[in-house]
């Protein structure tokens, strides 16, 4: 039953990546490349304020190793191939857009960097060489991506917009009922973790939603989309490195992020669609 839940949800991902590039076209994929300034803030927003608000909680709050390497491993796992998703309602398509292909790029690199400091932190042996890592997010991200936007530009053009909608609603359901079962499945994990554990990934997610929120102005929505993306992990990467480094089990990883990132974006996304109200409510009475 695991297995099958577990092929569900990848094939449900794909099928999530695969309507993000159908919707999406070259000139949105430069978008953030065009923007220098705001290509930095996202970028050390995600890769290294997170990271390095993690390892402050780590060395102050006196951790377990297991929830310290938890924090640690989430933290490093940048890149969020789902944010267009979350964003459906939010934001520039093309600043989205371009973000997640551009951070989930740089995450060949800065991924590895980051295990190797861990490994050093925990003083441990363990590698993970950027190819293996190019290797998973080109398979799970970039093959599906670039096959939505040929399709797009081949077949489909202005119906890419379309469809891409319909997809979309279809995998984030598939998405969203494995990830239940799976977790009715385990139920017994999260209490494993414990509530200081649970506690502290709320309170790293949060800080993350807040870094991102900070460094995305001055519009609206590009402090929106900033701070969903700090606080978003890439579930793929986290499962590559928690299988090459020691700390908690897949499972109990997986788990807990979903719970805490629910706990900290579904509010945020609430609060900022009441913002986005306001400002329209505001602008027609003008």
């Amino acid at each position: 039953m695991t297995l099958a839940l577990l092929l569900t949800l990848k094939l449900a991902v794909s099928l999530l990546i695969f309507a993000i590039g159908l919707g999406s076209t070259l000139q949105d994929l430069t978008y953030l490349w065009r923007r220098p300034g705001l290509m930095i803030r996202s970028l050390v927003a995600m890769y290294i304020i997170v990271p390095a608000i993690a390892f402050a909680m780590v060395k102050v709050l006196d951790l377990p190793l297991a929830v310290s390497a938890a924090l640690l491993v989430l933290a490093v796992s940048a890149g969020a191939p789902l944010l267009p998703r979350k964003l459906s309602r939010f934001g520039d398509d093309a600043y989205v857009f371009s973000l997640t292909v551009t951070s989930s790029l740089l995450a060949i690199v800065l991924v590895p960097t980051w295990v190797a400091l861990l490994s050093r932190h925990f003083h441990v042996s363990t590698e993970l060489p950027p190819a293996v890592v190019a290797a998973a997010i080109a398979k799970s991200f970039l093959l599906p991506l670039a096959i939505g936007m040929i399709v797009r530009a081949a077949w489909l053009k202005d119906r890419g917009d379309r469809v891409a909608d319909r997809l979309i609603k279809l995998g984030g359901l598939a998405m969203t009922i494995a990830g239940v079962l799976l977790l009715v499945l385990h139920w017994d994990i999260l209490p494993k973790m414990g509530w200081r554990a649970m506690s502290t990934l709320v309170a790293l997610m949060l800080a993350a939603l807040v870094t991102g929120h900070l460094l995305g102005g001055p519009e609206e929505d590009g402090r929106t989309a900033l701070g969903i993306a700090c606080a978003t992990r890439h579930v793929g990467v986290a499962v590559l490195v928690a299988t090459s480094f020691p700390g908690p089990q897949t499972s109990v990883l997986i788990a807990a992020y979903v719970v805490a990132a629910a706990a900290v974006s579904i509010p945020y996304l609430r609060w900022r669609r009441l913002v986005a109200l306001r400002h329209e409510l505001g602008a027609a009475a003008a």
